[in-house]
């Protein structure tokens, strides 16, 4: 029992100083007296206090929310918009040795390139052409940072926030615009309800009798009307009748 107990300590010691877990979802960037050394991988690494330390770096897709940012778009309207975007770790050892603090610098990244990208577009091409201008973000903020071993997976943008009295004045054109499809659609409406009641004009007037059956069917519908007021209706043919009479009489 004496040598168990005094190779005990020595172990747990070892353990605490010696040795560092990397999980599943973590990278281990190894310097050795200052150097970079390799890249652990998961599991239960050895590492020699004083000659050796180890950096983590976590390679789950991460997600950064940019804050509110205040552009002018092509046409000189101010707008803040806001987006968040979604990368990984790729490359360890650049994310290390190359940057330092990717996270920090992926964030402000994204924040210029978004005012860059909304300097280059219209109101109107912003508010219609969002997924469009969104991958145009992600592969510029993708190529920028591939030197650090970032990779972009996506760019969302989610508020676009205008002047509240230009809200006010794109909302008078989408109501201008709404009565003028209105007023083309009921002008529309009118012009085939015309060519369609002249063309049953014409039919009427060269099949004979037409005019007088369409008169009794006109008559048979007020019939079944509950109105006390009564109709007297007159052919067509007796008017012409009558007329031509008129005529002959002068």
């Amino acid at each position: 029992m004496g040598p168990f107990f005094f190779f005990l300590p020595l172990v747990i010691l070892f353990f605490l100083f010696f040795i560092r877990q990397v999980n599943e979802y973590e990278r281990g960037v190894m310097f050795t007296i200052g150097k970079f050394s390799g890249v652990k991988m998961p599991g239960w690494r050895i590492v020699v206090p004083v000659f050796q330390s180890m950096k983590k770096v976590d390679i789950r897709t991460k997600a950064v929310d940019v804050p509110d940012q205040e552009a002018i778009t092509k046409d000189n309207i101010p707008v803040r918009i806001n987006a968040v975007i979604y990368y990984r770790v790729a490359n360890t050892e650049k994310a290390i040795l190359a940057v330092e603090n990717f996270f920090w610098a992926m964030s402000q990244m994204a924040q210029t390139t978004m005012r860059n990208a909304v300097g280059e577009t219209t109101l109107d091409e912003l508010l219609q052409k969002r997924d469009q201008i969104s991958k145009h973000i992600r592969k510029v903020i993708d190529v920028a940072s591939d030197p650090w071993g970032i990779a972009v997976e996506s760019v969302e943008l989610k508020d676009i926030i205008i002047p509240e009295d230009l809200k006010r004045t794109i909302s008078k054109e989408a109501e201008a615009e709404r009565e003028k499809r209105a007023v083309i659609i009921k002008a529309e409406g009118d012009k085939i309800a015309a060519d369609n009641l002249m063309a049953a004009a014409k039919i009427l007037d060269k099949t004979p009798g037409a005019m007088h059956l369409r008169t009794l069917q006109t008559i048979n519908d007020l019939s079944s009307d509950q109105s006390n007021t009564t109709v007297w209706m007159i052919p067509m043919e007796l008017l012409d009748a009558i007329k031509g009479f008129a005529t002959k009489g002068k």
